[in-house]
Protein backbone atom coordinates (compact mmCIF):
# COMPACT_ATOMS: atom_id res chain seq x y z
CA UNK A 1 0.00 0.00 0.00
CA UNK A 2 1.25 3.00 -1.02
CA UNK A 3 0.95 6.27 1.51
CA UNK A 4 -1.14 8.94 0.53
CA UNK A 5 1.46 11.70 0.70
CA UNK A 6 -1.18 14.36 -0.06
CA UNK A 7 -2.24 14.18 3.38
CA UNK A 8 -1.11 14.19 7.14
CA UNK A 9 -1.13 11.43 9.21
CA UNK A 10 -3.83 10.91 11.80
CA UNK A 11 -1.15 12.56 14.88
CA UNK A 12 -0.33 15.82 12.66
CA UNK A 13 -4.29 16.07 11.21
CA UNK A 14 -5.54 16.02 15.25
CA UNK A 15 -3.75 19.55 15.66
CA UNK A 16 -5.75 20.94 12.92
CA UNK A 17 -2.64 21.32 10.24
CA UNK A 18 -4.58 20.79 7.07
CA UNK A 19 -2.18 20.40 3.49
CA UNK A 20 -2.79 22.94 0.88
CA UNK A 21 0.08 22.02 -1.32
CA UNK A 22 2.52 19.00 -1.47
CA UNK A 23 5.42 18.89 -3.86
CA UNK A 24 8.78 17.42 -3.01
CA UNK A 25 10.19 21.05 -2.93
CA UNK A 26 7.62 23.16 -1.45
CA UNK A 27 4.50 22.01 1.53
CA UNK A 28 1.86 24.78 2.22
CA UNK A 29 -0.92 24.91 4.66
CA UNK A 30 -2.43 26.33 7.77
CA UNK A 31 -3.72 25.65 11.28
CA UNK A 32 -6.53 27.37 13.53
CA UNK A 33 -4.93 27.61 16.97
CA UNK A 34 -7.13 27.66 19.89
CA UNK A 35 -8.14 26.61 23.52
CA UNK A 36 -7.56 22.85 22.51
CA UNK A 37 -3.81 23.47 21.56
CA UNK A 38 -3.32 25.72 25.12
CA UNK A 39 -0.50 24.74 27.67
CA UNK A 40 -2.24 25.07 31.64
CA UNK A 41 -1.30 28.97 31.30
CA UNK A 42 -3.40 29.60 28.44
CA UNK A 43 -0.73 29.95 25.77
CA UNK A 44 -0.11 27.30 21.99
CA UNK A 45 2.18 24.33 23.55
CA UNK A 46 5.26 23.83 21.65
CA UNK A 47 4.43 20.74 21.06
CA UNK A 48 1.81 21.51 18.57
CA UNK A 49 4.25 23.69 16.94
CA UNK A 50 7.15 20.91 16.91
CA UNK A 51 4.53 18.60 15.09
CA UNK A 52 3.24 20.55 12.64
CA UNK A 53 6.97 21.37 11.65
CA UNK A 54 7.83 18.10 11.19
CA UNK A 55 4.41 16.59 9.61
CA UNK A 56 5.63 19.35 7.00
CA UNK A 57 9.02 18.60 6.39
CA UNK A 58 8.39 14.31 6.22
CA UNK A 59 5.58 14.95 4.00
CA UNK A 60 7.38 17.02 1.66
CA UNK A 61 11.07 15.29 1.79
CA UNK A 62 8.84 11.86 1.38
CA UNK A 63 7.33 13.55 -2.08
CA UNK A 64 10.74 13.91 -2.69
CA UNK A 65 11.91 10.32 -2.95
CA UNK A 66 8.37 8.72 -3.49
CA UNK A 67 9.55 7.92 -7.26
CA UNK A 68 12.58 6.01 -5.84
CA UNK A 69 10.77 3.94 -3.38
CA UNK A 70 12.21 5.85 -0.62
CA UNK A 71 10.23 8.02 2.31
CA UNK A 72 12.04 10.29 4.91
CA UNK A 73 12.25 9.72 8.71
CA UNK A 74 12.95 13.17 10.98
CA UNK A 75 16.23 12.45 12.81
CA UNK A 76 16.56 15.83 14.42
CA UNK A 77 14.01 18.91 14.93
CA UNK A 78 14.87 21.74 15.87
CA UNK A 79 11.91 24.17 16.51
CA UNK A 80 11.95 27.36 17.82
CA UNK A 81 9.14 29.46 19.41
CA UNK A 82 9.26 33.12 18.81
CA UNK A 83 6.30 34.65 20.71
CA UNK A 84 3.40 33.53 22.05
CA UNK A 85 0.07 32.41 20.71
CA UNK A 86 -3.42 32.07 22.30
CA UNK A 87 -5.58 32.09 19.36
CA UNK A 88 -6.13 32.56 15.43
CA UNK A 89 -4.66 31.02 11.78
CA UNK A 90 -1.01 30.49 11.06
CA UNK A 91 0.32 29.57 7.67
CA UNK A 92 2.77 26.70 7.52
CA UNK A 93 5.57 26.80 4.51
CA UNK A 94 8.07 24.17 4.40
CA UNK A 95 10.83 24.15 1.67
CA UNK A 96 14.17 21.94 1.12
CA UNK A 97 17.36 23.67 2.12
CA UNK A 98 19.47 20.58 1.35
CA UNK A 99 18.34 17.70 -1.04
CA UNK A 100 21.02 14.74 -1.01
CA UNK A 101 20.94 11.13 -1.70
CA UNK A 102 20.62 10.18 1.86
CA UNK A 103 19.75 13.47 4.08
CA UNK A 104 17.47 16.27 3.69
CA UNK A 105 17.28 19.64 5.92
CA UNK A 106 13.80 21.12 5.53
CA UNK A 107 13.17 24.65 6.74
CA UNK A 108 9.58 25.54 8.19
CA UNK A 109 8.09 28.81 9.11
CA UNK A 110 4.87 28.90 11.05
CA UNK A 111 3.46 32.94 9.90
CA UNK A 112 0.95 34.75 11.21
CA UNK A 113 -0.95 36.16 8.22
CA UNK A 114 -3.02 38.87 9.79
CA UNK A 115 0.52 40.55 9.91
CA UNK A 116 3.27 38.47 8.33
CA UNK A 117 5.03 37.88 11.88
CA UNK A 118 6.54 35.00 12.32
CA UNK A 119 5.64 32.59 15.32
CA UNK A 120 7.78 29.59 14.97
CA UNK A 121 10.46 27.95 12.65
CA UNK A 122 12.07 25.15 12.39
CA UNK A 123 14.64 22.51 10.48
CA UNK A 124 14.10 18.98 10.15
CA UNK A 125 16.88 16.66 9.32
CA UNK A 126 15.70 13.95 7.48
CA UNK A 127 16.39 10.22 5.97
CA UNK A 128 15.59 8.97 3.00
CA UNK A 129 15.03 5.47 3.59
CA UNK A 130 13.13 2.66 1.79
CA UNK A 131 9.68 2.27 1.60
CA UNK A 132 8.66 -1.01 3.37
CA UNK A 133 7.48 -3.80 1.59
CA UNK A 134 3.84 -4.49 0.96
Amino acid sequence: MTPDLTAASAFVAATGFQLTEVTGTRVAGHVELGPEHHTPWGVVHGGVYCTIVEGAASVGASAAVAERGQFAVGVNNSTDFLRPMTAGRLDVVAEPVQQGRTLQLWLVTLTRPDDGKVVARGQVRLQNVPLPAA
